[in-house]
């Protein structure tokens, strides 16, 4: 979907067509959540300060999230789905892989799918998509963010080598910035010079993302399209609205963060028995801290001990703390059950 929230922000208020709108929370530490394409012009981009934002754009409409609508919107998309194929891999609320290469349709090319899908989101549901169509997930990827908004982008397998020589390092799919920052420092700022690696190298260089890139590179990926999945970890954080340092603030926000988790276990059933603490210091530097139990990990009288215990083991004197996080992980294999949900998004704080 194009500018997800914020389109739909727009949709329901007319107020707001046509204007830049920036969908996240307003205050001192928010960051942008989606930003509608008329602030984008602006500069105004996801995961920015609202801070930075506003002055980039100081005509900026501010709209606080608004998540029910955006769930609702995103299950109606899913329907629209289901109609062609029920091999449906969720990625976010408003992005997803579709196999269609065996359809409820029969429609025999999958960019007709594509344009049939975009046409009915738009006269339904009054939003637009941007769509890819390719032979594999990385390139599918690729493809749907190459012409937003409103896309349609192809790659063919005939074409897709020369397609990749041409993309820069920072539109590969797993490559963020500090990534692209690491291959710039090498020569590699395309798929071509990336395509001049051998495994090995980038095996060396990135660990288990490497024979991935290898791979990508040569317009490889065997990835199924997966309709189930496993949960593998459940975790919860907080950012705080003013940076914490005394031994008393952290204890108490340690504790609520306990609580947050085990209502987060509660809910998912889940069965981990590795808890691991997550701390960003006022400097934005951060360290983690683990410890793995030989039982599984579901009550306050286990898990706030171990919280504590490994939050003594951190060294914050002379500095500030601006964020905790706790998360339970390493299920045990019995507890291990593929589901397959309509679709669950768990919801995060965005904090900078």
């Amino acid at each position: 979907m194009d500018a997800f929230f914020a389109s739909v922000e727009q949709r329901d208020h007319p107020e707001l067509r046509g204007k830049p709108v920036a969908v996240g929370f307003d205050g001192p530490r928010g960051v942008v959540s989606t930003a509608s394409y008329e602030a984008r012009v602006f500069g105004v981009r996801s995961a920015m300060p609202m801070s930075k934002a506003k002055r980039l754009c100081p005509q900026l409409i501010v709209v606080a999230s608004d998540f029910a609508a955006y769930k609702e919107t995103s299950r109606r998309i899913h329907d629209i789905f289901h109609d062609y194929t029920d091999v449906i891999e969720p990625l976010s609320l408003d992005e997803a892989f579709l196999d269609v290469t065996e359809n409820k349709r029969g429609i025999a090319l999958a960019v007709d799918i594509a344009k049939e899908i975009k046409e009915r989101i738009r006269n339904e549901l009054h939003l637009t998509a941007s769509a890819g169509v390719s032979y594999n997930k990385f390139l599918a990827k690729v493809a749907s963010d190459y012409r937003k908004p409103d896309g349609l982008c192809v790659i063919h397998p005939s074409r897709a080598i020369d397609f990749i020589a041409r993309l820069r390092i920072e539109d590969f799919w797993g490559v963020g910035p500090k990534t692209a920052e690491r291959m710039h420092h090498i020569g590699v700022f395309t798929g071509a010079d990336l395509r001049r690696l051998s495994e090995q190298h980038l095996t060396q260089l990135f660990g288990k993302m490497g024979p991935v890139l290898y791979g990508f590179a040569r317009g490889i990926d065997h990835r199924p399209v997966q309709t189930e999945w496993v949960r593998k970890s459940v975790g919860c954080e907080h950012t705080f609205l003013a940076d914490i340092s005394t031994e008393a603030a952290v204890t108490i926000e340690l504790y609520h963060t306990v609580l947050e988790l085990l209502r987060r276990i509660e809910k998912s059933r889940f069965r981990g028995r590795t808890l691991t603490l997550k701390v960003k210091f006022g400097d934005f530097t951060q360290i983690t801290r683990s410890h793995s139990s030989a039982e599984v990990l579901l009550s306050k009288e286990q898990i706030l001990p171990l919280a504590k215990a490994l939050m003594h083991g951190v060294d914050y004197s002379g500095r500030s703390i601006r964020l905790l996080g706790l998360s339970v992980s390493n299920p045990l294999d019995d507890d291990v059950v593929p589901t397959r949900p309509r679709w669950v998004e768990l919801e995060l704080p965005f904090e900078w």
